[in-house]
């Protein structure tokens, strides 16, 4: 019997209860039973699912994946920086930004926002990995001094850099999202007894030099992988030429340090308490004695 044929024993009962004799069944594909009436087909698949699956199979397919994915993370950066900085406008704004957030479509907008961005962040990790494994199956020879030469600073350290971006999300995430730390999840706003103090969170969370440390070191290595990853976005949008080449350097390298700026103030500024906690104001002491009168009533 060769190693191709499958043989299959199966002891079947009827409706009545009858047993039917043991059978030995040989087949190959197309799957049919050869004393059977009942014929088994493998479910065939649709045109939707042939296209997809082509498309994720294609070198071309992937690539677009990371740049679709890649330029919504990346909005999704500037938008987060930008709401981010509503720090230096006040209490009031910030916590006003988070309710917002928090609330908006009844609470289910931000969960539909999150698993939409998780799933970015998947597909992006994803691809890029299944590219740089077909890129380095496809290599006929491998010369690993010449080709590290060659390469510049930013490839060589997207691995690494790509490695510490997913440990500071994951970090990031248990700080102020998840927030493990007791401390930091029992604040209150203190002109809104009944929402969580995002502004007190986030200057008490960098009182921890180490932890201003690693998020100084973390974006870093981020807006390095960034860097790298806009200029691969353009090209893979068919959007660099030798023409263009200057042009999307400069943009890709403009985003990365406005991004940088704007994510270390923060963590930095409040080391140093030029970012810091001043309390309440008389006005807004005033209103949150009204609130809190209003609440008790």
């Amino acid at each position: 019997m060769s190693q191709e044929t499958l043989v299959f024993r199966n002891e079947c009962t009827n409706f009545a209860g009858n047993r039917f004799i043991l059978h030995y069944f040989r087949f190959s594909p197309p799957i049919f039973l050869q004393k059977g009436i009942v014929l088994l087909k493998k479910p065939e698949m649709n045109a939707l699912g042939k296209a997809l699956i082509g498309f994720w199979e294609s070198s071309i397919g992937k690539k677009l994946i990371v740049a679709v994915t890649g330029v919504m993370l990346v909005g999704f950066l500037i938008a987060h920086m930008v709401g981010n900085l509503l720090i230096f406008q006040g209490r009031e704004s910030l916590n006003d930004y988070a309710y917002f957030l928090h609330h908006f479509l009844h609470g289910w907008g931000i969960w539909i926002f999150r698993l939409g961005l998780m799933g970015a962040f998947v597909l992006h990790i994803v691809a890029t990995i299944a590219l740089v494994r077909e890129n380095r199956a496809a290599r006929s020879s491998r010369y690993a001094y010449e080709a590290t030469v060659q390469a510049p600073r930013s490839s060589r350290m997207m691995i690494f850099s790509g490695l510490t971006v997913l440990g500071f999300v994951v970090f990031h995430l248990l700080h102020f999202t998840v927030r493990v730390d007791p401390d930091l999840a029992a604040m209150k706003d203190p002109m809104d007894p009944s929402r969580h103090d995002v502004y007190g969170m986030v200057i008490a969370g960098f009182q921890n030099p180490l932890v201003v440390l690693f998020y100084i070191v973390a974006i870093s290595f981020f807006c390095t992988h960034l860097n790298h990853g806009i200029s691969s976005l353009f090209q893979t949008l068919g959007l660099r030429s030798e023409k263009t080449k200057w042009i999307t350097g400069k943009i890709g390298l403009a985003v990365t340090v406005i991004l940088w700026l704007g994510f270390i103030s923060i963590p930095f500024l409040s080391s140093v308490n030029i970012l810091k906690d001043k309390g309440v104001p008389e006005k807004s002491a005033a209103h949150s004695a009204v609130i809190e009168a209003t609440t008790e009533s």
